[in-house]
């Protein structure tokens, strides 16, 4: 196929989300129907941005609340994740969760989905306040190696890569062109986004710790009851570098602050370290602060399609082209963002569905 018959494809948003969707996108012979660019204002080298969410995250797979529309995208993205354990970007990871309910096995929805799913016997030595155990197999990545991957691979089937600030959907869509389509995957930028502009979407902020600590090879999380506020209790191991490990956590709900607040991580230290003991070992050593802004969005991900006429109305709207009001244009557009504290657990089977959305709104695929 030549290059001009190429539906021109802009993903906005470099993201683990707008990267996996490029990737399910170009991926066998159907990805030579389609010229892609990703546009971004962060890109996956900018790993110290506090301006996405991605480089901040857990990045494992771990249950969440059930959702029956989202069980097949946490699915999809465990097996995934699970068949790319030899290449060394993820960790098949011990697991253990700590309930202070007695009804573990009842609570445990997901365990069809990970690996070697077990209930323990309480043997007498658990946690304060723990009153159930779970042990399984997960997944675990560490973001700073896992985005460049994703880019590198679509750099080598084409894909284009622009670091540049977009501000409105108007500009994003004269860049997809007269017959383009344009993919927002823009986490928290959907609020602020002109033409999009969706109030639904706010910041869950999360403190984390990273620390080396060799012999904290589980993961393990703490689930209260009831729940505590915004902490939260998890320590994450990561493929690489070898010892170290994510620490956890908080869940502060339309918190914007991104600097570190040191009292908190004190609260954060302290939890972990009563329920991993290997954290007070003599080699642990903290190798870093962090904070991120996981993008929610009030009643879940949005991942649809909507056609919009662009240029857009409005006298505050930026003007980016000379086209007259006769001269307006319906540009495709399929949003995928929202995704919270699961947007690396969800992100193959979401990319997998905004793929099959924007096919089913392409001419020759109907």
């Amino acid at each position: 196929m030549a290059i001009d018959s190429k539906t021109r494809v802009v993903i906005l948003g470099a993201g683990v989300i707008g990267l996996t969707i490029g990737h399910v996108l170009t991926e066998g012979d159907g990805g030579s129907r389609f010229n892609v660019t990703v546009v971004a204002r962060d890109m996956p080298e900018d790993l110290s941005s506090q301006g996405f969410a991605s480089p901040w995250a857990g990045a494992n797979w771990s249950p969440m609340q059930y959702d029956e529309r989202l069980h097949g995208w946490e699915r999809h993205t465990f097996d995934k994740l699970w068949d790319m354990i030899p290449t060394g970007l993820v960790l098949k990871c011990p697991s253990r969760i700590y309930f202070e309910t007695q009804d573990a096995f009842g609570a445990a929805w997901w365990k069809d989905i990970v690996r070697d799913f077990r209930v323990l016997p309480d043997d007498g030595g658990l946690p304060p306040d723990v009153n159930s155990v779970v042990e399984f197999h997960t997944v675990c990545l560490n973001p700073t190696l896992y985005l460049p991957w994703l880019k590198s691979q679509l750099e080598a089937r084409g894909v284009n890569f622009v670091k540049r600030r977009i501000g409105s959907l108007d500009e994003i869509g004269e860049m997809a062109g007269d017959a383009g389509v344009v993919i927002n995957a823009t986490g928290l930028g959907a609020r602020s986004l002109i033409g999009v502009e969706d109030t639904k979407v706010h910041p869950i902020r999360g403190q984390t710790i990273t620390a080396y600590a060799p012999n904290a090879t589980e993961f393990i999380t703490v689930i209260p009851n009831p729940p505590k506020g915004d902490d939260a209790t998890y320590l994450i191991p990561r493929p690489a570098p070898p010892g170290s490990v994510l620490i956890g956590g908080t869940f502060q709900t339309h918190n914007w602050d991104t600097s570190v607040n040191m009292h908190t991580a004190r609260e954060i230290w302290q939890r972990a370290v009563a329920v991993v003991p290997a954290l007070a070992e003599p080699e642990t050593r903290i190798l870093s602060h962090n904070v991120g802004l996981r993008p929610a969005r009030e009643g879940g991900p949005r991942v649809e399609a909507q056609v919009v006429e662009m240029p857009s109305k409005g006298e505050l709207v930026p003007r980016l082209s000379d086209r007259e009001e006769g001269q307006k244009k319906n540009v495709l557009v399929v949003h995928a963002y929202g995704f919270g504290p699961a947007g690396y657990q969800q992100s193959w089977g979401a990319a997998e569905e905004a793929v099959k959305i924007l096919k089913e709104n392409l001419p020759e695929y109907k």
